[in-house]
């Protein structure tokens, strides 16, 4: 009678796979090592690699999908040997590298895809009306930004008294001076970035966004409007 194959178990990254990883990292024989990796952890890494993908939406890539989840798994294998027990669960370890990964490389293939769909644009359908206008546009909105970045940093501290919220505001601020590539991450992303940056759990960057978003949005007015702010432009409303 034919044996039945055994089922992979839904939890796919075990005690088993961090114990496999250890002895992978601590042996020096070749053929044993790849013995460990294939059937120990491989397949936790290409499942791994695959939630990962998903979960934060990383989809600026121009290779298929399969290809990229390759990607992620050979860099994974890269950097198994940076893993010693002492930098947390294993599971967590990969799950950051995998997912850091994926930012940076989702990252440059975002600023490539924009930059090749700005030179079709100019090539197939050129206005020079319309790009002088955007191009303003832009200028303006650099301004604002700059202005709104030197804003926050004068008045963050009349503006939450609590220092985890001072935390929060200053790493959101973070974010919009150095906003090259804020666009290229969805709005999940850039939660995790700032709960990274600052330890705080997500309940408590809602509420710090919301009312960098009140500030954000009453400024912007009054600048087009007007024109010019000052860096104490009426604080007092959002205190």
């Amino acid at each position: 009678m034919p044996r039945k194959r055994r089922k992979r178990s839904k939890r796919y990254f075990t005690k088993i796979t961090e114990i496999a990883i250890n002895a992978y990292n601590n042996s020096d024989d070749d053929k044993l090592k790849n013995k460990i990796y294939n059937r120990f952890i491989h397949y936790p890494f290409d499942k791994l690699s695959e939630n990962v993908i998903h979960t934060y939406k990383t989809y600026y890539f121009d290779v298929p999908y399969d290809d990229v989840k390759a990607n992620v798994v050979a860099f994974l294998n890269q950097k198994i040997d940076k893993f010693n027990g002492t930098n947390g669960r294993a599971f967590s370890y990969f799950t950051v590298v995998a997912r850091n990964y994926l930012f940076n490389e989702n990252n440059q293939n975002y600023q490539r895809m924009k930059q090749k769909t700005e030179v079709k644009y100019i090539d197939t359908s050129r206005n020079i009306t319309n790009e002088v206008y955007d191009q303003n546009l832009k200028d303006s909105m650099a301004d604002f930004f700059d202005f709104y970045v030197r804003y926050i940093d004068a008045n963050l501290y009349k503006m939450f008294d609590k220092p985890r919220d001072q935390k929060i505001a200053d790493s959101v601020n973070e974010l919009f001076r150095t906003r090259k590539d804020l666009y290229s991450y969805n709005k999940k992303a850039l939660y995790i970035l700032i709960r990274e940056r600052t330890g705080v759990q997500t309940q408590y960057i809602t509420k710090v966004i919301g009312k960098l978003k009140l500030v954000y949005k009453e400024l912007y007015i009054d600048y087009l409007n007007v024109g010019n702010l000052r860096l104490n432009h009426r604080i007092e409303e959002f205190i």
